[in-house]
């Protein structure tokens, strides 16, 4: 590969990835355009989902784009929208090479933004840092050929593997830096989920705070059957300010939490009663969402784990023991055979100030 190809399209995807979070349904697209082997313009998918990233580095290189080299970390859209083809304002603006890095599956593109490039007459080379363009716009593609968003399961917990004390007492189990990364992790997906159980326990507001950004706060979806988290909670009482969005089942009773101005989402349910995972990510998925962080409680991770429905784990383990009489981390999975359980690979493995993450995939 290309060391030149590699640089310029890691450039590419470190800037599109400023858009994760902010951009949904679109995809968080970077785009550089490099002439005479200098940096002529640079740019990513903005607040909303447009303007496109191409469009962005266009309109910053302007007449300099001319016999330039695109960089682009998904294919140009080929379809009218909203906006024209980038496609064609890539050959409008006199681009002389463009440089992908994955195709996009989205029928209404698949090929033939690259098609319309080489038509034109355009060198076109793809591939170039292809799986990490599949790490970062995970979300999209699974939005786009699972119909359901990407999940990143967030599990913290202390050595033993407990996220409570007996008593149900769990603040602060990690420290100030684990806790900062879980709130940039919510900065850049589209969404954060609960459980009801963690919705009534814990009280969480879900925001993003003490970043700076708080204008980056996500979505905040609770997996809730009967809709049984309180009126008086934070989310209820901040659901007309901030988006919160309550699947429930068939069942539930609405008309109390239709007042706090939430989004109420019926979905189906599984013989148990709770509420089916599958059909719920769907839905959420046809609302736009493309990546949703995933932080409790135990027996919605164990779940989505079970479904082999989770795309990356991060967990936090912290120093700290406090005994088989506390709360597990998990929910029961009903695993008789080891060689029947879940397995994942460690990706990545960090120090937070004396507490580990480890970020997983799975096997």
């Amino acid at each position: 590969m290309n060391p030149t190809d590699v640089r310029w399209m890691a450039l590419a995807l470190s800037l599109g990835q400023r858009g994760l979070g902010q951009v949904w349904p679109n995809p968080a697209v970077g785009c550089v355009i490099i002439r005479d082997g200098q940096l002529v313009g640079r740019g990513w998918t903005q607040p909303g989902g447009r303007p496109h990233g191409e469009v962005e580095a266009l309109r910053q290189a302007g007449a300099k784009a001319r016999g330039a080299t695109a960089y682009v970390t998904l294919e140009p859209c080929a379809h009218h929208g909203k906006t024209p083809p980038c496609a064609q304002a890539l050959i409008d603006a006199g681009i002389a090479r463009v440089v992908g890095a994955i195709s996009d599956p989205d029928p209404r593109v698949a090929g033939k933004g690259y098609e319309m490039l080489k038509a034109a007459k355009i060198p076109v080379t793809t591939g170039v840092l292809a799986e990490n363009a599949r790490q970062t716009h995970i979300g999209f593609l699974s939005r786009i050929t699972k119909s359901r968003p990407a999940i990143t399961l967030k599990l913290a917990a202390s050595l033993d593997g407990r996220i409570a004390t007996h008593s149900g007492d769990s603040r602060w189990i990690t420290g100030p830096q684990a806790r900062r990364h879980v709130h940039m992790l919510r900065a850049n997906h589209d969404a954060v989920m609960i459980g009801s159980g963690t919705a009534i326990g814990d009280d969480p507001d879900l925001s993003v705070r003490n970043l700076g950004l708080a204008g980056r706060s996500p979505v905040r979806v609770v997996i809730d059957t009967s809709l049984r988290t309180p009126l008086a909670s934070r989310l209820a009482k901040t659901a007309g300010k901030s988006a919160t969005w309550m699947c429930h089942g068939p069942d539930a009773a609405t008309v109390n939490w239709r007042k706090t101005g939430a989004k109420l989402i019926a979905c189906n349910t599984i013989d148990t009663g709770q509420i089916d995972l599958n059909d719920a990510l769907e839905k959420l998925a046809a609302k736009g969402l493309t990546r949703v962080l995933v932080e409790g409680g135990g027996q919605l991770a164990a779940s989505l784990i079970k479904l082999d429905l989770v795309d990356e784990l991060q967990t936090f383990t912290a120093g700290v023991a406090i005994g088989g009489d506390g709360r597990a981390q998990l929910g029961a999975l009903g695993i008789d055979a080891l060689k029947t359980a879940p397995r994942f690979k460690l990706i990545d493995s960090r120090n937070l100030d004396g507490d580990i993450l480890n970020i997983w995939r799975p096997s």
